[in-house]
Formats: C-alpha cells, structure tokens, sequence
C-alpha cells in the first residue's frame, strides 16, 4: 500500500478531481500515530535501519512519548548489500521477535525494496517510513509547519542536505510532474 507522502499529489488529486481524493498522509505523523494508537492493542513494533546511535536515540524517546509501547527488536543493518545468508537471519530475527510492523528507515529507494520483501516474506506489515526514524529521534529538525503546509517540505531538506538530496528531488520532482501532467484526469 502507498500513501501519498507529499502535499502536490494531494493537489493534483484536487485539480484533477480524482474520485476518492487523495490527500497528503505524512510518513513521520503516522510513524508516531500508530505507536500512540497501537498501544491499546498491543502491537509489537520492530525498528530496522539508520545507525545504532540513532536506533538507541529513538527508541529510548519512543518510550518517553509512549509508555507502554512495545518494541520487540531494533537493527542498524549494514550500509551495504546483504548476503542471502544475512537476509535469512536478519528475517529469523524479526520472525522470532513476533513483531506486528516493522518500519523500515533505510532511505528511498532502498527501504521500499527492502519493505516489500520483508511483506512478502514474513507475516509482518513492514512499512517504509524514511527520515521518521531521525526527525522522532531529535537528530534531525522537521521542516516548520508553514513549510509543510505550503507543501515546501521538500526544500527546506534539500536545503538541509544538498549533498544527500538533490538527484532525488531534481530528478524525482521531474518524474512526479511529467507523471501529473500526462496521468488520467480520473482515477480507476
């Protein structure tokens, strides 16, 4: 399942009066949502990705802002490849932690592939969550309000991390306006 994480598609939604409208489900709020609303539930999550020190950070608020949470695993992979050998324990440890979700913040696109093998794989709803790791963690500022309202999220992180981002949001922002100006009018 996809959710349409940036503002623009919820206006392209609008202007082309796609029926249902999509609108903007923001990775990082939904993050902290279902942690906040998994609680009475009891739904285990599993946290893979970005580095120890932040896994460390980010579990440690996760259980300041939500107490009673839980989390059955954290895993900070390597930043490369992994072996079939490495995937097959990787899942054993998710599999045996009896993880409900596992959100993945391994950074686009690799957390996508990554998320969808994991579902495919295991009985786990995984979830690509991007930089919901780090703005959760504090070591990574959100963009303010405005910006996200105005749908100007985007350059206030390509500001942030010219280095890191720029293919993406040049590249990308291209794609995304080639796809909403020739797409259908209506949804199917």
């Amino acid at each position: 399942m996809n959710f349409p994480d940036g503002k623009p598609i919820g206006w392209v939604s609008r202007l082309k009066r796609h029926s249902p409208r999509l609108r903007q489900v923001r990775g990082p709020q939904l993050f902290l949502d279902v942690f906040d609303q998994g609680r009475s539930s009891g739904v285990r999550h599993y946290l893979l990705g970005s580095t120890p020190d932040v896994l460390s950070q980010l579990e440690r608020r996760l259980r300041e802002l939500h107490p009673g949470v839980e989390i059955v695993g954290t895993e900070s992979p390597h930043f490369r490849p992994l072996s079939k050998t490495e995937y097959a324990e990787q899942d054993d440890r998710i599999r045996h932690s009896g993880a409900d979700i596992v959100w993945v913040g391994l950074g686009t696109p690799k957390q996508d592939f990554e998320a969808m093998r994991l579902a495919e794989s295991l009985p786990v709803v995984a979830i690509a969550i991007g930089a919901a790791f780090d703005f959760a963690a504090g070591t990574l500022r959100e963009a303010p309000r405005w910006m996200t309202t105005l749908g100007l999220e985007w350059s206030y992180r390509l500001i942030r991390e010219p280095k890191r981002l720029w293919r993406r949001y040049l590249f990308g922002n291209a794609r995304f306006l080639k796809a909403a100006i020739f797409a259908p009018t209506r949804l199917e």
